[in-house]
Formats: structure tokens, C-alpha cells, sequence
């Protein structure tokens, strides 16, 4: 076994450590997920419509903010893994893609009543997964800031 030192030892490679906990942690979120409905690709793009999309009775969502290219951005996605993760969720009836009356090249997304109607579902999601990370809220918090800060500094 390569020691402390090794640039190579495998338990000494960020990537690992970032790969490895991203497994456990989406293995975490399977099962509250599976309740929902949805994969976690799914839930984070739900994470983003919910955000963007007020509540009832507020004012309309802008239409830049829900489209496809906004949230390939804001997940960093690419159209060609978004585009089947949203026929799947419009196929569940969850959202609604339009193109946009000025723009054809520009594709929106609305939520549908179930799809507003399964945020409310969701909300126990966070609360839970927390729970079964044996983190407490201060640690989670300052590893999602840790997270981020390596996020920012990357291509």
C-alpha cells in the first residue's frame, strides 16, 4: 500500500474523495426520491424550476429564467443530457416545454399543477437527507460552502 506521501495513492486524490461521496450521497437521496418519483438528474432540475416559479398567486416568472438554456446553465448541463431529462418529467406531466413566441429558437419550461403540487411533497427531502448524512446542519453548511468555493475556482 503506497504511503501518506504518494502522489498517487488513491486516498490522497481530491477527485476520489469528490467522486466517492457524491455516490454515497446520491445513494442517500435514492430512496426519498424513489417516493417522489423522480431520479436525482430529475430532482435537480425540479430544485431549479421550483426556485424560479412562484408561488400561487405571485407574479409570473421571467421568461429567461425558465428556459432550457438557463437551466443547462444553472446545472451545468449540456442540451443533449437535459433534453431527455425533460421529456421524462413533461411526459409525467411536471413541467410544459413551449417555444417562445418571439424567440422559436429559445425553448421555456413551465411547471404544471402536479409539478407545483409535488414541491410540497418535496420539502421533507433536505431534512431527511441530513438526518441519514450524520452531519449536523453547521457541517453540511460548511461543506457546501467548501464545495462551492472549489466549484468557483474551476474552469
Amino acid at each position: 500500500m503506497a504511503g501518506n506521501n504518494d502522489p498517487l495513492a488513491l486516498d490522497n486524490q481530491v477527485c476520489f474523495a469528490l467522486y466517492a461521496a457524491n455516490r454515497a450521497v446520491t445513494g442517500l437521496y435514492r430512496p426519498l426520491l424513489d417516493a417522489l418519483g423522480l431520479t436525482y438528474p430529475q430532482y435537480l432540475v425540479m430544485l431549479v424550476l421550483w426556485e424560479v416559479d412562484p408561488p400561487a398567486g405571485g407574479q409570473a416568472p421571467d421568461a429567461e429564467r425558465i428556459s432550457v438554456s438557463f437551466v443547462g446553465r444553472r446545472l451545468k448541463l449540456d442540451s443533449g443530457t437535459l433534453t431527455p431529462l425533460l421529456k421524462r418529467l413533461e411526459a409525467r406531466n411536471l413541467l410544459q416545454r413551449r417555444r417562445h413566441p418571439d424567440d422559436e429558437r429559445v425553448v421555456t419550461l413551465a411547471l404544471t399543477e402536479e409539478g407545483r403540487a409535488l414541491r410540497q411533497r418535496a420539502l421533507e427531502v433536505p431534512g431527511k437527507l441530513l438526518c441519514r448524512s450524520g452531519l449536523d446542519l453547521e457541517q453540511a453548511q460548511s461543506l457546501r460552502r467548501s464545495l462551492q468555493a472549489l466549484l468557483d475556482q474551476l474552469p
